[in-house]
Parts: C-alpha cells; structure tokens; sequence
C-alpha cells in the first residue's frame, strides 16, 4: 500500500526544519485533538484497505518524524497489529519525509539507508530516497524504495528537471541492485508528482505499461501496475481541477509477476481505494478526497491524496 497523507504533522517545534505552520497558534491553527484525529484517520484507512488482511508493507508519504510514526503504530487502533516503521530524517526544509511501516510477519528487514537526493548547481534539497532490504517468508528477499518526487510548484515543466533528477537517481539504485543479482525482487512505490505516461517514470525510470500478454513480461523489466488505472481515467490519487490523476504508483519488477519467485503480486487486484467515506463531493469541484485542509481551513478529513494497494500471494 502506498498513501500520501498531507502533512502528518505533531504539535512540537523542530528547530531544525520550517514547521511553524503545525504549532500552535501557527497558521493552521493546529492542534493535539486535530493531530489525535488525524492519527485516527490515517489508521482507519490502512486497516481498511486490509478489511481481514492488513496491508504487509505501506508507503508513507508527507510524515514529520518519528514521533509521528510511534504515535501512529502504538497510540491508535494500529497498536494491535504490531506495526514496525523504517524512517531517516531527510534534508527536505519543511521536514516532511518518507516511511515504511511493515507487520515482522510478512517482512524482516535485513538493511535499509536514505538515498539522498543533490540538484546539479542548485542547494535546494528535497526528500530522499527509502531503501529498504529485507525477506518475507516465502524466503524471498524484496527490495522496496519509497518515494516523494519533487512537486510541480512552479509549473509541470518548469518542475520537470527535479523530478526527472530524482528518476535518474532512483533508477541507478535499482540497476546496482540487478548488478548484484539479476533476479532481484524489486518494489517501487509512493508519490511520484508525474503521471505513468510522463518522461520522469517511462523514459528516466524506465517503468513499462503490462502487456496485454503476461508470458511478454522480462524478469528486469519494470512494470507499473498504475499504468492501467491512468489509461482508464476514471479515478486517480489526486483529483485537480476535477481531473483525477494517478501521482501514486505501485511498480514492481517483471520476476514478481511471472510465477519465477515463490512470492508473486496479483497485477489484476491494483487498486485505488476509495470508499465514499473518502471522499466529499462539491458542485463546483465535483468528487475528490476528503482532505485535512482545503487551503488554510480545517476541513478534518483523511488527506488530498486516496491510497493505492496490490494483494499479492506467497
């Protein structure tokens, strides 16, 4: 599972990144109660999207630290499920950065790192690069990273180069994971700020539609399993403009679609999850995520992103 959750933000000062807004008597008038129900929220969505299994692995996008990630996995409903999360400061200005959380069961860690992100002649910096290593009981080993692509602030193509940056980045970590075994398990997911069709994931990133034919799929080979959804268009992560768009992807490598690994992600259950509690409709904007805030005003709902998942099986 992957979800951005806008601005998983605790109520303490970090003196080291720009959270002024999420203190209080900051901008956004933020609170303990709003951050306890925005806690619950977000635990209320990833044990939904399990309904009876919950999600083995989730990508986390836009989390403060690790505060908030205990607070997420031992002070909500999650503390039953015995949730774990990977996390590493990032040198993003406003602080936010990627997570992992993982149920012991279906996933060991064996290594994990940041993989830091630097511009060509600019010191703006942005979010790193999760890596995380580790087995799952069928004894294969998966190679996850999660992402937080650049935003298109600015502009898609005045923003582009970032993203297309990041791509370059993220791609050459995936190529030395092959280099040192060319039937490595890889997952890729998160907020990419680009659609699947855009250059940053199919010329950078080099991530393929799935072709009609599954006996076509290469074991090296990546494959975004949102590529379908976007095609389709009738739903998305983000919604803009009344357009809904799929800045979440789910991509993994060809070995984990072609029955060669004793684990295997079912391509045909990709899905964005978006039961109408999710969601809130408008005559002006028409259906789009319940979000926390819409501008600056507290608006108490989960994030202006939905979640996307894939069931796989073992």
């Amino acid at each position: 599972m992957s979800y951005n959750v806008e601005n998983l933000f605790d109520t303490k000062d970090d003196s080291l990144y720009n959270d002024r807004e999420y203190l209080f008597g900051g901008l956004r008038g933020w609170t303990y109660d709003r951050y306890k129900q925005k806690l619950s929220n977000i635990a209320k969505v990833i044990v939904a999207v399990g309904q009876w299994t919950p999600p083995a692995i989730v990508g986390l996008c836009e989390i403060e630290n690790k505060n908030v990630l205990y607070d997420l996995t031992q002070r909500t409903g999650l503390q039953q499920l015995n949730y774990k999360f990977i996390h590493y400061e990032s040198p993003d200005a406003r602080g936010v950065d990627v997570a992992m959380l993982y149920l012991p069961e279906f996933f060991t860690p064996i290594s994990s790192r940041a993989i830091n992100v630097k511009f060509p002649n600019s010191a703006s910096t942005t979010r790193d690069i999760l890596y995380a290593c580790g087995t799952a009981p069928s004894e294969d080993t998966l190679h996850i990273f999660v992402n937080h692509f650049p935003s298109r602030l600015g502009g898609e193509l005045e923003s582009e180069e970032r993203r297309k940056t990041v791509a370059q980045i993220l791609r050459k970590n995936v190529d030395s994971v092959f280099l040192i075994n060319k039937n490595a398990a890889v997952v890729i997911m998160g907020d990419f700020n680009d659609y699947p069709d855009n250059n940053s994931i199919v010329k950078i990133l080099k991530a393929n539609p799935l072709p009609e034919n599954l006996s076509e799929i290469s074991p090296q080979n990546l494959y975004n399993l949102a590529y379908k959804i976007h095609v389709e268009g009738k739903i998305g992560t983000y919604c803009h403009q009344r357009e809904w768009g799929m800045l979440d992807q789910i991509i993994v490598s060809g070995n984990l679609l072609d029955n060669s690994l004793n684990i295997n992600i079912l391509p045909q259950t990709t899905e964005v999850f978006a039961p109408e509690w999710l969601l809130e409709n408008d005559k002006m904007l028409g259906s789009h995520p319940f979000r926390t805030y819409i501008g600056m005003k507290y608006n108490g709902g989960f994030s202006d992103h939905l979640p996307i998942f894939v069931r796989g099986k073992y």
